[in-house]
């Protein structure tokens, strides 16, 4: 059997740190406390999967991790230094492709290579270093053979797989992903998790994967937060009890069952609903009301 050569995190060295974070939005009676004292430690090499209730925040601190929102007060750091806004240490990659239609694949992942941080004082070495890296991006990715098609003509995965590989080109040493597989089918999101762990292997990123599905989170993280709503928080931390080399055969796992157990009973107890069929009632209730009016 090959040995694992997954990444292992490393607990003495936080690669990102949040202390006492708030976020709001709007003023006075229009206030919403978006975040609230929020502590948490990420470390080097990790992959931590945020999960948790509609409204709970996990988007928004992924944002802010990303330096794409202010925090309102608190301390965040990446490596120890501040985080004030986006670095080329992190990159992102959301639900939404975000592709340039004009671009083909190839010209999408090296789109990164061209801005101004990557381009100022540049040799020809770089150049080409940076050319054999997209190179390799389009074979780790699958995408050789489409790597002069334009984003129409290709499937929701790999248009994915494409903005993957638009984050991974400047190396970055973390990768935040936002919901980056909810529009996928279920047998093509169970491709792309395997993928992303492949990635992981590889790369030795820092992931921090923000999802709605808890079985997501817990096939691909090394650990989970679970956030609670009104307002968001972190509730509890959940180290998974699997090894860091995963199959899909995985999620048959009494551990795994149980830990999933766990999770979807404290999402509903945080979000006021112990169970769907409850849920399902205050929408009925809702929607006949609505429709009396």
């Amino acid at each position: 059997m090959a040995p694992d050569l997954s990444p292992r995190p490393d607990a003495d060295r936080p690669k990102l740190q949040a202390r006492g974070v708030w976020k709001t939005f709007g003023h006075g009676a229009a206030r919403t406390v978006a975040l609230q004292a929020v502590d948490l430690d990420i470390a080097d090499n990790a992959f931590v999967t945020l999960v948790g209730a509609s409204g709970c925040g996990k988007s928004t601190l992924l944002r802010t991790l990303a330096g794409l929102e202010h925090r309102s007060a608190g301390d965040l750091r990446c490596d120890g230094q501040p985080i004030d806004g986006p670095g080329r240490e992190r990159a992102m990659v959301f639900q939404h492709y975000s592709l340039y239609p004009w671009l083909n694949v190839l010209d999408n992942i090296r789109f990164s290579r061209q801005l101004a941080t990557h381009t100022r004082d540049r040799t020809d070495a770089d150049v080409e270093a940076a050319s054999g890296r997209a190179d390799a991006l389009l074979r780790l990715m699958g995408l050789a053979h489409v790597a002069r098609a334009y984003p129409s003509q290709l499937s929701g995965g790999m248009q994915q797989r494409v903005a993957i590989a638009r984050a991974l080109m400047s190396r970055p040493q973390v990768l935040l992903m936002d919901e980056p597989f909810g529009a996928l089918d279920a047998q093509t999101r169970e491709v792309m998790h395997d993928l992303i762990l492949h990635v992981h292997r590889l790369e030795r990123t820092t992931i921090v994967f923000v999802t709605h599905d808890v079985e997501e989170a817990l096939y691909l993280g090394h650990q989970v937060v679970l956030m609670a709503p009104r307002p968001g928080r972190i509730d509890s931390i959940h180290p998974v009890p699997l090894p860091a080399l995963r199959t899909q055969d995985m999620k048959l796992a009494p551990e795994f069952t149980a830990l999933k157990r766990t999770l979807l009973e404290r999402i509903r107890a945080t979000s006021g609903m112990q169970t769907d069929t409850e849920l399902l009632a205050r929408l009925s209730r809702a929607g006949s009301i609505d429709l009396a009016r």
